[in-house]
């Protein structure tokens, strides 16, 4: 009887350890946010002279690297729909920004007039996700 029952428990982990493992792999591309290198991302747009860069946040940052034009005046507007975690804690070291974003929203940070070869990055409060933005 003991033996049946250390059995039934040994196959009982295996299969909890097979759940575990397979959920955490089959689970990693359904982020929509996760964009390969060489697919084109329309998240700058250029009006009225003033160059916008839309950076979604929500469970990380959407687009992670973004390319801008320098030399033109700048906006990021960082969205949220319903974010809850901690990319809602925005933080741009090399411009001084540290905000909490609202939980849905666009929040519009001035990024000046950016030069070519000073990229920004910016991050979680806790480090987790980032993303940079290069300028041409």
């Amino acid at each position: 009887m003991k033996k049946k029952t250390s059995i039934i428990i040994g196959v009982g982990l295996i299969i909890v350890f097979a759940i575990i493992l397979l959920g955490s792999t089959t689970n990693k591309n359904t982020n929509t946010d996760k964009i390969s290198e060489n697919e084109n991302i329309n998240n700058v747009e250029v009006r009225d002279g003033i160059q916008y860069i839309t950076i979604n946040a929500r469970g990380g940052y959407s687009p992670r690297l973004s390319e801008a034009q320098s030399g033109i005046p700048t906006k990021l507007i960082m969205k949220t729909d319903g974010t809850y975690d901690c990319s809602s804690s925005l933080l741009i070291r090399s411009i001084g920004i540290q905000k909490i974003l609202p939980n849905t929203g666009n929040t519009e940070i001035d990024l000046g007039i950016p030069k070519s070869g000073n990229p920004i990055s910016g991050m979680c409060g806790m480090g987790m996700y980032n993303f940079n933005i290069d300028f041409k």
